[in-house]
């Protein structure tokens, strides 16, 4: 089990295939290309489901506050072809990466155990994390709610 991350923790690194933005097809990004730059990871659950999805539109829509400040990225275990299918049905500006080994969600201890209609399952904790350009983990929104996602990612931006 990974340890919690907090503010002032060093970033997991990771190494992922990568969809959408400015990536092309095929594309792979390391957390290490993006040193110098901040960085928001939120971590989703599933593809094109209702409170995903509201919460990826939000970004959309925020985007013109939100680019200038940060480099942003959406992960999820969908697949590659999954994600292109999101990004395209709801003009996603942003890359998604795809981490079907779930190494990313372990990694930054977002896969959890889950519980709907009394049954336990495994699954991805809605949460973000803002890395600052040294690295080290800015803050931490766990258990977000996707209509308040942007304004708390905007506020310590």
């Amino acid at each position: 089990m990974a340890s919690i991350l907090t503010p002032g923790s060093k970033a997991p690194a990771f190494h992922a295939a990568v969809v959408g933005g400015d990536y092309a097809p095929g594309a792979k990004v390391k957390l290490s290309d993006l040193k110098g730059e901040t960085v928001v990871l939120y971590f989703y659950p599933k593809d094109d489901t209702p409170g995903c999805t509201k919460q990826a539109c939000a970004l959309r829509d925020g985007w013109a506050d939100i680019s200038t400040k940060a480099k942003v990225f959406g992960v999820s275990i969908d697949s590659v072809k999954s994600h292109e299918k999101f990004i395209q049905k709801h003009a996603l500006p942003f890359p998604i990466l795809s981490d079907e080994d779930q190494a990313i969600v372990n990694a930054y201890g977002v896969w959890v155990e889950k519980s709907m209609y009394g049954k336990k399952y495994m699954g991805t904790e809605r949460t973000t994390f803002v890395i600052g350009p040294d690295g080290k983990i800015k803050a931490v929104f766990p258990k977000v709610k996707p209509e308040e996602h942007l304004a708390q990612v905007l506020a310590v931006l």
